[in-house]
């Protein structure tokens, strides 16, 4: 039986072995604005870690059906440093989410308080549930039956 030899696939190997206790100690890697999102009651809640943001850089827009919060964090610049750990990530950062149909993206309530930007969005009215009325009627039965007409023959 003849065996194919494959150098890269053992050159990965080779390196995973040699790295492997570099790789386990890397920090995960996680979006650059976790966030949660849930509804209570006749609104849905979302919270995004901005950790470290200029609160002036905060800037939430809706286009369409497109939501978007964008922030920036802007790097230290400390001159006559060396750097000994450098993993703080700065720019602009950008997240959008499609949402769908049902929401008041015109009532959209924000705070950003200890890093964490809360947005607050309620239910449109026509989206939320509500009961149709019945209405039972009054009038009497009509009676279903065949009608002759004179001269027909039966």
């Amino acid at each position: 039986m003849a065996t194919r030899y494959d150098p890269f696939t053992d050159t990965a190997r080779w390196m995973d072995q040699l790295l492997g206790a570099t790789r386990a100690a890397e920090v995960p890697t996680v979006p650059a604005m976790p966030m949660d999102l849930y509804r209570a009651g006749d609104h849905y809640v979302m919270h995004v870690d901005l950790p470290g943001a200029d609160p002036g850089s905060i800037d939430v827009s809706v286009e369409d059906r497109t939501l978007t919060v964008r922030a920036e964090r802007s790097g230290r610049t400390e001159s006559d440093v060396q750097w000994l750990a450098r993993e703080r990530a700065n720019g602009t950062f950008v997240r959008q989410l499609t949402v769908g149909r049902g929401l008041a993206l015109d009532r959209i309530e924000a705070s950003y308080v200890d890093g964490v930007l809360t947005l607050t969005i309620p239910v449109a009215e026509e989206a939320k549930p509500r009961r149709v009325e019945i209405k039972h009627g009054t009038s009497s039965p009509t009676a279903i039956g065949s009608r002759t007409e004179e001269g027909a023959s039966a």
